[in-house]
């Protein structure tokens, strides 16, 4: 098993994805009168007084729940290489829920600030954003690693 690349990808997506329960900031919307910063964990709502953030209020969401179930999946999918078949439909599954998380969270940076009320204000973007989508490109390799293996074996059976 450790010997496949895909375990490698998994590995380097989960840890990437674990990171994110730290804590880490997605991203954060700042204007002159607030800021109201993104995580797993929630929302944090800063207001600037004098120059100073001073926490206002926090709003907290399960997205850390969801985290945890993909980091659970993936690890699923990296346990099934005994049936390839399977494993290779679980990494399709793991492809595209992952896909729309992505999308989701490109979608709520874009437009996150007009549904916060931060308006006139700008987005930065944090390590939390960067980790997130850094382990999508490491979840494709390791589908493609996998249907790789599965065209062997099945070119094998076919000689047989």
């Amino acid at each position: 098993m450790i010997q496949r690349i895909q375990t490698l990808y998994y590995a380097v997506s989960m840890i990437l994805l674990s990171i994110l329960l730290t804590g880490t900031q997605f991203f954060q919307f700042v204007n002159d009168q607030k800021a109201v910063g993104v995580s797993v964990y929630g929302l944090l709502i800063y207001k600037t007084e004098n120059g100073k953030s001073v926490l206002v209020d926090e709003v907290r969401f399960p997205l850390f729940l969801s985290v945890i179930g993909l980091i659970l999946f993936i690890f699923i999918v990296l346990m099934g290489y005994k049936n390839l078949k399977r494993q290779f439909q679980l990494a399709r599954s793991v492809f595209f829920i992952y896909l729309s998380f992505v999308v989701g969270l490109v979608i709520f940076a874009v437009f996150g600030a007009d549904w916060l009320n931060v308006n006139e204000g700008k987005r930065e973007l944090g390590l939390g954003f960067l980790l997130f989508i850094l382990g999508f490109p490491f979840c494709f390799l390791a589908q493609l690693g996998i249907k790789r293996d599965k065209n062997l074996i099945d070119s094998l059976d076919r000689l047989r």
